[in-house]
């Protein structure tokens, strides 16, 4: 992996932000089918060094596998970095056979995947640095709402029509009535409370 980040085989544009920092961004990726194949979508969270969000970034891919998603998802992170600037760009996701591809660990037998992992390493030489590392799902739960995101647009469907443990809104009681932070649900919906504290 050492020659994929040695030098730019084309220049990166200078910006004003990480490009003359030189540090290091964090793209958490994650890519899902409903099927396999069936409806799919890609979600990406970019963070800088600081932890601070950049970019949310997500797709609906139509009729694919869940490996065709989460390549997209990798190809999606490593356009942002060259489009914007970003010399070293770190990837986190929780697909154990991406991260192995395109470590060298794995070989890419899909004929499907072929193209999609040659591009991503096409994209990869033209940064300073990049970094890929695997993390188990629970540490990549933006990146994943993202993905269902894209996939339940795609499909037609809202997110309050998602199962009620896959959204979570935040609210206060006034008057006897339920005020949500941000968002709001249609007229109809059932919803569970769950009282996280008491401030008084």
């Amino acid at each position: 992996m050492n020659s994929r980040r040695e030098g730019e085989l084309f220049p990166l544009p200078e910006t004003p932000s990480a490009a003359k920092k030189n540090t290091w961004v964090t793209a958490y990726c994650d890519g899902g089918s409903r099927g396999n194949p069936g409806p799919a979508g890609y979600g990406v969270y970019v963070e800088d060094a600081e932890g601070r969000k950049l970019a949310e970034l997500n797709e609906y891919l139509g009729k694919k596998t869940n490996n065709f998603a989460e390549y997209s998802a990798l190809l999606a992170a490593l356009d942002y970095a060259l489009q914007n600037g970003i010399p070293k760009l770190r990837v986190i996701a929780d697909s154990e056979l991406l991260v192995k591809q395109i470590q060298g660990k794995y070989r890419v037998n899909s004929t499907d995947l072929r193209p999609l992992y040659e591009g991503a390493l096409s994209r990869i030489r033209q940064l300073k640095g990049f970094e890929i590392q695997h993390v188990l799902r629970e540490k990549n739960r933006r990146a994943d709402q993202l993905a269902n995101l894209a996939m339940d647009k795609g499909m037609g469907r809202t997110s309050a029509s998602l199962p009620p443990s896959s959204r979570v809104l935040r609210g206060f009681v006034k008057g006897g009535a339920i005020h949500l932070l941000e968002g709001e649900l249609p007229e109809g919906i059932y919803v569970k409370f769950l009282p996280e504290h008491n401030n008084s």
